[in-house]
């Protein structure tokens, strides 16, 4: 069984779907969360399903370089950022390039870093959703594999389309753990590739 090692700093709503699709379609297993913050909620759903969790708050230049000693003693097959809101270094990426993935909160290559949500409604966007990326080291923009969109009401406030998102996202995660688990899914010559066909720059239709 392919082992998954997960990322978070936050609530872990992305993390507990994982884990979820792992009891049910994912021939995978998360063998340990790590956190940068101690108080970040996933932790306790992790620690209900009896997975090794790990925080690590040192600030520090050496912070990668350590976190990546501790993740390798799982040997892990893919590294999985799920609100995990620290820049991981170059160092990093390139350790476990090719296997790491994120879920960002827009249609990217718009709105790439924080505030995502609040830029879609000060700037009136009609359109907003989630993007599953391959990780490398420009910031948010590594390969699209797929996005899911939902639209923009004018009632809409940061919370209502938060919660719309959330949806698909716990959607769109699993699946392209899936096909990255089963051999479906690789990054190659700077692009996403699945079942050897080069995908878009939007990702999967």
């Amino acid at each position: 069984m392919k082992k998954i090692v997960v990322l978070i700093s936050g609530k872990g709503s992305n993390l507990k779907s994982i884990i979820d699709a792992c009891k049910q379609r994912i021939n995978g297993k998360i063998v340990a969360v790590f956190s940068n913050k101690s108080s970040a909620y996933g932790l306790i759903y992790a620690r209900r399903e009896y997975i090794p969790t790990h925080v690590i708050t040192e600030n520090n230049k050496k912070f990668d370089y350590v976190l990546s000693k501790e993740i390798d003693v799982y040997e892990p097959d893919l590294i999985v950022l799920a609100g995990y809101m620290r820049i991981l270094n170059n160092f990093f990426i390139d350790h476990y390039k090719g296997m790491i993935l994120n879920i960002h909160p827009s249609l990217l290559p718009k709105y790439p870093g924080l505030n995502t949500h609040r830029k879609v409604l000060k700037n009136g966007d009609l359109e907003h959703g989630s993007s599953v990326h391959f990780v490398t080291e420009e910031l948010d923009k590594g390969p699209i594999v797929i996005q899911s969109k939902i639209n923009v009401f004018p009632k809409d406030d940061e919370n209502s389309i938060i919660q719309r998102i959330k949806d698909k996202e716990h959607i769109i995660y699993p699946v392209v753990i899936k096909w990255f688990l089963e051999g479906r899914l690789i990054m190659k010559e700077k692009n996403a590739w699945l079942d050897g066909i080069k995908l878009s720059l939007k990702g999967y239709i």
